[in-house]
């Protein structure tokens, strides 16, 4: 298994080590439902190095990236973040990524930890098969350390050793600053349903941002936190996981993503997801929470009716609703928010109902 700059402290720290995408991730510190309830209530810190970053520069980088990428960037600002699906010939997702405007002719597409290097090399054909030689393409994943703090005391703790302002920094938007006198890239995003930063710095150096903001957060009440927290946290804002709500057979309108998904920009999938669009689709990611006794989990069949309709791609007990809580694709007939289904758990089934999605949204 690979190793994050971070490895040695999480051991240090006393954390429960588990694999994730073929690298040695801390899953829990103190318990995951601690961590959980810490980063909604006070910050939570994670390390994400395992991540992948692909910068795209020059001339065309712009026409590569438009070509690769389900999301119209034309009018991107520089500074700005923009979420975007990278989709193959049939429209099926191959990563969810963010796109960082970090110049004129500068890009850094973030990917997810099992898929950069899928990502890279997709990347790097669409260039090659395009034409695009002024389009400079660079895997920076190695030699860049990130970590993201979240919770809504997170800004209190980093403004301590960030240069610049952090209240000014808007939603899904970075700044090229200093953090503990390093150079560092920090957004106001997360993967968390709270206010929070991701900080990007030398993978050489993440050590010592993660060292110094545990100690300038402690009387704040900051804590590290891992995939387990990680994970519910996640779920419970409704957003998605690689490889259990997408894939390469998931397009990003059976999901939650046609908002990103521009047709009047050609780029590879197009085409099916215009067709798809148009014939309308047959299945849909819904949100469920169980209304009897139980946990779904991942794998868990999903029935209608007495006839089995689907599969829980992801589900958990939710720590801040008090209740079981879990997405599943079901035939678009039952995507409805109220509408009844079963899962069986260990040969039971229990009564879920579907609900809108996000299953928790933090108060501004």
């Amino acid at each position: 298994m690979k190793k994050t700059p971070l490895y040695e402290r999480h051991h240090a720290l006393g954390a429960t080590m588990t694999e994730f995408g073929g690298w040695a991730m801390p899953v829990q510190y103190s318990g995951v439902i601690d961590e959980h309830r810490n980063t909604r209530t006070l910050a939570g810190l994670f390390d994400v190095c395992h991540m992948g970053e692909i910068e795209v520069k020059g001339s065309q980088a712009l026409d590569l990236l438009q070509r690769v990428m389900s999301r119209n960037l034309a009018k991107q600002q520089i500074g700005e973040m923009k979420l975007s699906a990278i989709t193959n010939q049939k429209g099926g997702i191959i990563d969810d990524v963010t796109v960082y405007r970090r110049g004129e002719e500068h890009y850094m597409v973030v990917t997810n930890a099992a898929t950069r290097g899928g990502d890279l090399e997709w990347i790097l054909k669409a260039k090659q098969e395009n034409g695009f030689s002024k389009a400079f393409v660079t895997d920076l994943s190695d030699a860049t350390g990130k970590v993201d703090i979240q919770g809504p005391v997170a800004q209190t703790i980093l403004s301590e050793i960030v240069e610049g302002d952090l209240g000014a920094l808007r939603f899904y938007h970075a700044m090229d600053t200093r953090v503990a006198g390093m150079p560092a890239l920090v957004s106001r995003s997360g993967y968390t349903g709270e206010d929070g930063f991701e900080v990007y710095t030398e993978a050489a150096r993440i050590g010592e941002i993660w060292d110094l903001l545990l100690h300038v957060g402690d009387p704040h009440g900051l804590k590290p936190a891992g995939l387990g927290a990680r994970d519910t946290l996640r779920l419970e804002a409704g957003m998605m996981l690689f490889g259990h709500e997408m894939c390469q057979t998931v397009t990003p309108y059976e999901v939650i993503y046609g908002w990103i998904t521009d047709l009047d920009k050609e780029f590879i999938g197009r085409d099916a997801l215009k067709r798809q669009k148009e014939d309308g689709v047959r299945r849909k990611l819904v949100g469920f929470e169980l209304i009897e006794r139980g946990i779904a989990r991942h794998g868990y069949p999903v029935y209608a009716g007495g006839e089995k309709i689907g599969e829980v791609t992801s589900g958990t007990f939710s720590p801040t609703l008090g209740k079981a809580i879990g997405l599943a694709f079901v035939p678009v007939q039952h995507k409805e928010p109220g509408t009844v289904l079963e899962v069986e758990i260990r040969s039971q089934r229990a009564k879920a109902k579907v609900v809108p999605l996000p299953f928790y949204k933090r108060k501004k």
